[in-house]
């Protein structure tokens, strides 16, 4: 895996990403850090890339097990160090899973297996956080 990180000049603080596979993001800073608020922030990103690591384990998961799920959405919320470097300390995962006739139990067993077993961002990110989740089933 790969990724080149451009910055976009001394006007700001704006970086432009290049992924491995071909993909491109933007990230900038606060104005109080240099930044000019085009873009999402480093560690929001890190958030984003841990809530898309389970929430795609949860999604297949349950798929592989033939389960009729339609929707899915993790939100996240996390807190971080107040000293540098500002580590995730908590990160909480609200999973809400929606299908036809979703068992509880299939549900709980996938997210858990994500968050014990595949997820890689969280492997990593439970070295300095505790990790936590709770899930809603919704019929639809």
């Amino acid at each position: 895996m790969e990724c080149t990180i451009d910055w976009q000049g001394p006007e700001g603080m704006l970086f432009i990403a290049r992924t491995g596979s071909g993909h491109v993001l933007a990230m900038d800073g606060n104005p109080a850090g240099g930044g000019n608020n085009l873009a999402a922030r480093p560690m929001e990103l890190v958030l984003v890339g841990a809530g898309g690591c389970a929430s795609y384990d949860v999604v297949l998961i349950l798929k592989r097990g033939r389960h009729a799920i339609t929707d899915c959405q993790a939100k996240l919320t996390a807190e971080r160090a107040e000293t540098d470097p500002k580590v995730f300390t908590r990160i909480h995962y609200d999973f809400k899973v929606t299908g036809h006739n979703l068992p509880k139990d299939a549900v709980e067993r996938a997210v858990e297996l994500s968050h014990t077993k595949y997820c890689s961002a969280v492997g990593m990110l439970e070295k300095t956080a505790k990790i936590t989740f709770s899930i809603e089933i919704v019929e639809g």
